[in-house]
């Protein structure tokens, strides 16, 4: 059986993550950083007669994210799946003028969407190294194309949140470079942005998003159980390969 665990599982792509895993069959760790919110986000997945489990991780601390791998080491005794999902954009939300960027917005975007992902995978190597086929995802966004935001016929050429587009590049970059590190070993890494999608992440432009979380966790569940011949270290959406 495949183990499976998922950050910031409790609400919108992360959910719907931890359901499209499920419903493959795998024991899914659904994770949030309040225990009360991923019991309560696992419980309406079991209800589905999905095999789901809640487990406490704040991607910003190394006391819980250590407790969380410590956790999975004795009652999984591994891991095969790792989908850094938990991400914020609290930029969406300022209602304050700047001249360019909130310093302090930027610092806790970057806690959140890059430290976060590398501190868990790092922590959880050790397990993921003990499985035949790992797969490690990190959900990024074609905002963190750098050839993206420079193409004047980019749709989100007009769409400047320095740090989040900053901090999902960066995790692009942490991607390629995982990749070449496992590149002796069988785990696959992947950039994956999942669209334009119906999540709580943006809620001024929800109802723009012409996708539900539903759609968006297939590409990520694609990601997530890549065949072996497949590539590590790519940078892709539901239509293929997004450029850097």
């Amino acid at each position: 059986m495949t183990i499976a665990l998922v950050t910031g599982g409790t609400r919108g792509i992360g959910l719907a993550t931890a359901r499209a895993l499920a419903q493959t069959g795998a024991c899914v760790l659904l994770t949030g950083r309040r225990l009360a919110a991923a019991e309560a986000a696992s419980s309406s997945l079991r209800q589905e007669g999905l095999d789901v489990q809640a487990l406490e991780l704040d991607v910003t601390s190394s006391a819980s994210i250590a407790a969380a791998a410590e956790r999975v080491e004795r009652d999984q005794g591994r891991l095969d799946v790792l989908v850094n999902n938990a991400g914020i954009l609290p930029e969406a939300t300022d209602a304050t003028e700047h001249h360019f960027a909130n310093p302090d917005l930027v610092r806790a975007t970057f806690e959140v969407n890059v430290f976060g992902p590398v501190a868990v995978t790092e922590a959880f190597l050790p397990l993921l190294q003990r499985s035949a086929r790992a797969r490690i995802v990190n959900l990024s966004t074609t905002m963190g194309s750098l050839t993206d935001q420079a193409d004047p016929d980019s749709p989100y050429y007009g769409t400047v949140v320095p740090g989040y587009q900053s901090s999902k590049a960066a995790l692009n970059s942490i991607t390629i470079g995982l990749a070449k590190r496992l590149a002796a070993t069988g785990i696959k890494v992947t950039s994956v942005c999942p669209g334009f999608v119906q999540t709580d992440l943006t809620p001024m432009n929800r109802e723009q998003a012409p996708l539900a979380a539903s759609q968006a966790a297939q590409v990520v569940l694609a990601a997530a159980t890549l065949p072996d011949g497949a590539a590590s270290g790519t940078f892709v959406d539901a239509n293929g390969p997004v450029a850097w």
